[in-house]
């Protein structure tokens, strides 16, 4: 498989955007395919735990052809009708604190619903969203290890 260094570790965990942490993401991984949810920001600051049934969600799969998948979404046409809207997204980088997708940053629906038949391709642009804690598997600095004597013991 060709996957960017990184991004065949478990990705599961919270995480948000570098560029405004007001956008949260729940991400689920099963080795093979990373399943993104926007999660709702609450007034207080903290965040829903549970997704919104229409948030919008990335499912991205480890394929030969890279870490490639689809951003589903709802837009709204010119006379503000709800559209479902999915663009192709792609995991460009991992480390053990962020994921780097790049996606259209918006894109452009017309009365039905539809991409416009003609006009410029949406631009790309890439998104890092930062893990919100220590990832999956890392060691919680705040317990000594049950095999290590404390060493107040």
């Amino acid at each position: 498989m060709r996957i960017p260094p990184g991004c065949a570790q478990n990705l599961s965990g919270e995480y948000h955007h570098a560029a405004n942490a007001a956008f949260h993401y729940l991400a689920q991984d099963d080795g093979r395919t990373l399943s993104l949810t926007l999660l709702r920001a609450r007034a207080d600051g903290g965040v829903e735990q549970a997704p919104n049934p229409g948030a919008i969600s990335l499912v991205l799969n480890r394929t030969p052809d890279g870490f490639r998948g689809q951003t589903h979404a709802t837009g709204f046409n010119v006379s503000g009708t709800p559209c479902p809207v999915t663009f192709p997204t792609e995991v460009t980088a991992c480390d053990s604190g962020s994921l780097t997708l790049r996606t259209v940053a918006s894109t452009a629906i017309d009365e039905a619903c539809q991409p416009p038949a003609s006009g410029p391709l949406p631009q790309r642009v890439e998104h890092v969203l930062r893990r919100e804690g220590p990832g999956p598997g890392a060691p919680d600095a705040g317990a000594p290890d049950a095999g290590t004597p404390d060493a107040g013991t």
